[in-house]
């Protein structure tokens, strides 16, 4: 990957699409991940559903938040380490 001419539009738009697709599988199933905790955990009063396959909804949306959270590290680990390679010369350049 080369550097990106941030002075002009088109070398501003590659460089942010380039962050962007960094960590991309852990930001998405972290997104569903989030989601569905939240939906779960607003189940039971939305709903009135009290029991999902046997087991207690919000329980599942907890679960579904705490399972996200460590996506949430790796992405962030992800990113940090390809910035570093990135501004230590060892990616592109």
């Amino acid at each position: 990957m080369k550097q990106h001419d941030l002075t002009t539009k088109e070398g501003r738009k590659a460089h942010r699409h380039e962050l962007r697709m960094i960590a991309v599988r852990p930001r998405r199933w972290r997104l569903w991940l989030l989601t569905a905790g939240f939906l779960l955990l607003l189940t039971p009063s939305a709903l009135k559903v009290h029991s999902l396959f046997g087991l207690w909804p919000p329980m599942l949306g907890a679960l579904c938040v705490m399972m996200g959270v460590p996506l949430l590290v790796t992405s962030v680990v992800l990113k940090r380490r390809y910035l570093r390679q990135r501004v230590a010369g060892r990616i592109g350049g």
